[in-house]
């Protein structure tokens, strides 16, 4: 039961002064809690950054890509015709110079309120230069000079989304900073003054209301003392999950062979020597009378399914049932699709259970399991429901592990009698981060990929040569190829100048000849398996989509994928996102599109892509040039690995975390001293306490 102290903090996100029932489900989509925002979610809402603002005497004094507060007068209004693509521009000056305010899509009505002509305002934003001529588009604050607020030189910078402004976001977290109360502490005292931390109170007041750009470095003391916060209690919670698979009896499961021999008869290739040895070392895990932990890298293309399949049969063999666990709907569906195919042929009954199904669909589903009528069962979070039981749960697969947490995993792992688990990847993550997020686990690597699979050509270019892309897609179409045209963003930015998917598709739509399709997260699911069971059909050429399709999705005739403003995503996620050509034994090809003005950084990653195909070498190539998060797809997926820590640059506090979890566990294994109890608060406020009815259950 969660402590006392901290109701104010999991209260609902509608106390918070100005957050009403039409914004709620808005704010909880940004925050990760779609269907019940709290107020901690909006304090661990981290800003990426600071905005630094430069107070001028004269806009002459503006350098391009400089934040700048300004008194200007305002000059003239040209508003767009109606209908029209153009922005609304307004002219402001001062004695010296001139500058453009660009608004995209705004209301004219209100542009001319805030900004009559022949008036002074002072205004801030990020200036850029175009045609030698000063211009800022959406300005960040507009005031009137008798405005008894000043605007702030220094501001957290916070990822934002469609209908809440960074304005509104700043004011709802500043109320939200209310709740915040001294908690007991949970860090080992000599540590906590060596390291000279703050307390979590402190921290957390600190990295909403920075006094100087270098409080948002990750080396500040405030934000390493929060990261060790969330790492401490994530090993914490591995370790007493692991504890607890090794401290009880699993089962023995012991291969016969009498499945996976006939499925292996029935493919029409051999498997790969990395297939074999993964095969075998996770054959010798289920035979042990202890419960496996496994993790499966498996690089893209390299046939991590069909291991999954083969590792199903073994427990299969041996009288049980078997989970398959996937982040998507989509996902699942493809995972059903393409093992039913290899399954029911042999008399394996497979299953599907994911929350688009209808009511009766599900309850149909959910006897068959209970009364074991169903082998292999594959779905989506709605296996982790209380409706859901097995007759005899014997494994557990979970596929892109990184998308869900240590407690979903413990949640289906509690519907058996300590089924072995097999988790999987097809990002591969390097070997510093495997402990820090799987913590004591053993890993096997897929690092080849099946005979016949075409290598994949990758070419970049500019932006700026889209026209010139668009004309070989069209030629590409004409010869009855398929292809991906991939987009970061759902809806067009007025923060960002990125292309969104709808935008992209309108362009498309109005230039090619042939059928093509959208598909993006926010479409309804009944809308998402329309569009991409077109494209599987052949009916639709080219499908305009987000990131969607990062996994997964497996159409052997697709063979060129677009990918545009790639400078935006990962390395990782590049290389998932080519994945999804190359597939069959057609030549393929990806072309990256980027912004114009690369930096140096951004070359180096268009570089590595272009140059290898190995997911392993961009995977050390992407930690070393963008950080972890990226590696694992945690802000382009919306499926947040760690709120807080980045362990590319605080791996360091991974280790110190694991020892001192070693030493708690040594020491008070219940967690019944002063500072146990402290570090059961952490785990319920970081919502891992899922792990202490481990120790109950002990």
């Amino acid at each position: 039961m969660r402590p006392a102290l901290l109701t104010p903090l999991f209260a609902d996100l509608s106390k918070i002064k100005g957050v009403g029932p039409k914004l709620l489900p808005t704010l909880g989509k940004l925050l990760g809690k779609q269907d019940h925002p709290r107020i901690i979610d909006l304090i661990l809402h981290m800003p990426f950054g600071i905005l630094e603002r430069h107070e001028i005497e004269s806009l002459k004094d503006a350098e391009s890509d400089m934040r700048i507060i300004a008194h200007v007068n305002i000059l003239s209004h040209d508003s767009p015709p109606r209908n029209s693509r153009r922005p609304f521009k307004v002219l402001v000056g001062d004695e010296e110079e001139t500058m453009d305010l660009i608004f995209f899509g705004g209301d004219p009505r209100y542009i001319t309120r805030m900004l009559p002509v022949g008036q002074t305002r002072i205004i801030s934003g990020k200036v850029q230069k175009f045609n030698d001529r000063l211009q800022m588009a959406h300005p960040e604050s507009i005031q009137r000079p008798d405005d008894d607020k000043p605007i702030a030189r220094l501001e957290p910078a916070y990822p934002l989304t469609k209908g809440v402004s960074r304005l509104r976001l700043r004011q709802f977290i500043s109320n939200a900073l209310g709740a915040i109360m001294p908690l007991p502490e949970w860090i080992e005292p000599k540590f906590m003054e060596q390291e000279k931390w703050p307390s979590w109170q402190e921290a957390i007041l600190k990295i909403h209301t920075p006094k100087s750009v270098q409080d948002a470095l990750p080396e500040s003391s405030h934000i390493r003392r929060l990261s060790y916060d969330e790492i401490l209690s994530s090993q914490l919670a591995l370790a007493l999950s692991r504890r607890n698979m090794v401290e009880k009896q699993g089962q023995s499961q012991i291969a016969t062979g009498d499945l996976s021999t006939q499925i292996k008869n029935s493919l029409p290739f051999s498997l790969t020597n990395a297939q074999q040895d993964a095969l075998k070392e996770i054959e010798e895990d289920m035979a042990k009378p202890a419960a496996m932990l496994r993790l499966l890298q498996g690089d893209v293309g390299s046939g991590k399914t069909l291991v999954a399949l083969l590792s199903a049969c073994i427990s299969m063999e041996a009288g049980h049932q078997v989970a398959l666990m996937a982040p998507t709907d989509i996902l699942a569906r493809q995972h059903y699709k393409s093992i039913r195919q290899l399954a029911e042929p042999i008399g394996i009954k497979v299953g599907l259970l994911v929350g688009s199904m209808k009511a009766a669909e599900k309850r149909e589903m959910q006897q068959a399991l209970v009364s074991g009528e169903i082998d292999l069962i594959i779905g989506t979070h709605a296996l982790f429901q209380d409706a859901v039981s097995f007759q005899d749960l014997g494994l557990i697969i979970v596929d892109e592990q990184h998308r869900f947490g240590v407690l979903q995993r413990l949640a289906l792992a509690n519907k058996g009698a300590m089924p072995d688990v097999l988790v999987m990847t097809a990002t591969p993550i390097p070997r510093t981060l495997v402990m820090a997020y799987f913590g004591d686990i053993t890993s096997s690597q897929l690092n080849e990929k099946p005979a016949g699979r075409q290598p994949i050509i990758t070419k970049s270019t500019p932006q700026e040569n889209d026209e010139a892309v668009i004309a070989r897609m069209q030629s590409a179409l004409d010869e009855g190829k398929q292809a991906y045209w991939v987009c970061p963003l759902v809806a067009q930015s007025e923060e960002l100048d990125v292309m969104s998917v709808e935008e992209r598709f309108d362009i498309l739509k109005s230039k090619l000849s042939h059928p093509i399709a959208l598909l993006h997260g926010q479409m309804p699911e009944a809308e998402k398996q329309k569009a991409m069971q077109s494209f599987i059909d052949g009916k639709t050429r080219l499908l305009i989509a987000t990131t969607v399709i990062e996994v997964g999705v497996d159409v052997p005739n697709a063979s060129i994928i677009v990918i545009e403003n790639a400078e935006r995503f990962g390395l990782s996620q590049l290389h998932q996102l080519r994945g999804r050509v190359g597939r069959g034994s057609i030549a393929s090809s990806c072309l990256l599109l980027h912004s114009n003005n690369l930096s140096e950084n951004g070359k180096a990653r268009m570089d590595i892509m272009c140059r290898t195909e190995n997911g392993f070498v961009i995977a050390e190539e992407d930690l070393r040039l963008r950080g972890e998060g990226e590696v694992l797809g945690r802000h382009q997926s919306g499926q947040i690995s760690t709120k807080i820590a980045d362990m590319s640059v605080q791996y360091d506090l991974v280790q110190i975390a694991r020892q001192d979890v070693k030493l708690i566990l040594e020491t008070d294994p219940e967690l019944k001293s002063e500072r146990g109890k402290a570090l059961k608060t952490l785990l319920y406020l970081f919502e891992r306490d899922e792990a202490l009815s481990l120790i109950r259950a002990g």
